[in-house]
């Protein structure tokens, strides 16, 4: 821990110092942090501390790019030297001025913001399950064996709580009683609602997935923050949850999850018709060719966590995700530029970059390839995106869908039902090589090699120094 506390110690002091760090939070490969103020960032020092990869300001974050293990040792110590819990953000938004904030982006934030601190439990359950698939497949091992059920039932608990998940982290999000958030989520998926039946039809539980969660968790905001308001402070603990909960209840089972159901049924059904390789075989290549294309600048921003909801309600609806197979090509493309711009390198720096970002990206982690490799350079960004679009046409015409979610590149490969993990590890093999091609004829020349390391782009925000 030597090396990730010296470097928690430098961005502390380049953040401002501890007084000014109002919130720390993390995902796989960034270390997100609010600055109580932003003219106290020395923001071009941060983005050239050996260490730091890339540096991506948003709304309200500095979201520091540190690779895969490290953003999560870093930021523990720094919670440790403020003396705030890890996910704590201070709600600063009377302070801090976004003038490119629009509802859409704002709106993605929330969702991103709600399941990033699930992502971690759903990689372990879809890691559990695909090693559960393969122990029965590969080694002949009835369903029926109480150490595959046992395996099985373990990989299965985020998944099958993860409305009340949902729910907690949106009430959260929306400024409500978390508790209350993970209420409205069981209310969507509670059992016993199966016997009751409201204007002639029976009530499903589960209906409605993710999207009604949502809806109902923050519904139950919205009632709590109203009684709060009207009921005198005496008996506020007593009739605020309780009214709430009530009030969510009722326009849960009558109105919310029913609208659920039908937003979750068109987005499932939408999909599914876009990605079918039947009459419409070309639809599904296209469709394939720009999801995957386009997938890494969304990556870049970190707005990707928003998709959740969309593949559980595939998986809740169909049990199978044909995007994440396709949009897993993103990575891939970009490992085949990164392996490309090696092969031509003659650049010492930016060799040993893509040596140390290789490994993780393979493993399906793109970031450090993104920030510190193909998007400082530029054109080999956009040859990556079109190595991912020849690997996600692939994978939409041979209708290659994942059983969970959780990791991508070639561990994905545990997330495909057995049957065609030989043709999803081709399709990520026509990534690596359309990426490679692409990349080494078109995307990279000496100039590019030559000015790596010297200056990055304007606004990027790119640390280039390994």
């Amino acid at each position: 821990m030597a090396k990730e506390r010296v470097l928690a110690d430098s961005i502390m002091s380049l953040l401002g110092g501890t007084e000014n760090i109002a919130g720390i939070s993390h995902c796989m490969t960034r270390l997100r942090v609010t600055p109580q103020d932003r003219e106290r960032v020395q923001l071009e020092e941060l983005r050239g501390l050996k260490g730091v990869m890339g540096v991506v300001e948003t709304s309200e974050q500095l979201q520091i790019v540190l690779g895969p293990g490290t953003s999560t040792k870093v930021a523990h110590l720094i919670a440790e030297a403020t003396g705030r819990p890890v996910d704590e953000v201070q709600d600063l938004k009377t302070t801090i001025q976004d003038r490119n904030r629009t509802p859409f982006k704002e709106f993605l934030r929330k969702l991103a913001s709600i399941f990033i601190p699930l992502i971690p439990a759903i990689v372990a359950g879809g890691m559990i399950m695909g090693l559960t698939n393969v122990i029965i497949h590969s080694f002949e091992v009835s369903e029926e064996n109480q150490w595959v059920i046992l395996l099985s039932s373990i990989s299965k608990i985020i998944f099958s709580y993860l409305a009340i998940f949902v729910g907690i982290n949106t009430a959260r999000e929306f400024g409500g009683t978390p508790a209350l958030g993970g209420v409205a989520g069981g209310l969507i998926i509670f059992p016993e609602i199966a016997d009751i039946t409201l204007f002639g039809e029976a009530l499903v539980p589960g209906r409605g997935g993710l999207i009604g969660v949502l809806l109902a968790a923050w519904f139950i905001t919205v009632m709590e923050r109203w009684f709060r308001k009207v009921i005198p402070n005496a008996v506020d603990i007593i009739f605020t949850p309780m009214l709430a909960v009530l009030a969510t209840g009722f326009a849960t089972y009558v109105v919310l999850q029913p609208v659920g159901g039908l937003i979750s049924d068109a987005i499932t059904n939408g999909l599914t018709g876009l990605l079918s390789a039947g009459e419409n075989g070309v639809m599904a290549v296209i469709s394939g060719a720009v999801l995957a294309g386009t997938f890494l600048p969304l990556v870049m921003t970190g707005l990707h966590q928003g998709l959740t909801p969309i593949h559980m309600e595939l998986l809740n609806q169909t049990g199978l995700d044909p995007l994440y197979p396709i949009l897993g090509m993103a990575g891939a493309g970009q490992v085949g530029a990164a392996i490309a711009i090696y092969v031509k390198s003659k650049n010492p720096t930016l060799r040993n970059v893509i040596k140390g970002g290789l490994p993780v990206g393979i493993l399906g982690i793109g970031e450090p390839l993104i920030y510190a490799v193909t998007l400082p350079l530029g054109r080999p960004f956009l040859t990556a995106c079109l190595g991912a679009a020849i690997g996600g046409a692939f994978q939409a015409v041979m209708q290659i869908a994942s059983v969970a979610i959780g990791v991508s590149g070639i561990p994905m490969a545990l997330l495909i039902p057995p049957g065609q993990v030989l043709i999803y590890l081709v399709g990520v093999g026509i990534a690596y090589g359309a990426g490679f091609i692409i990349t080494y004829f078109f995307g990279f020349n000496r100039e590019l090699d030559n000015n790596y390391g010297n200056q990055a782009p304007a606004g990027t925000g790119f640390n280039l120094t390994p």
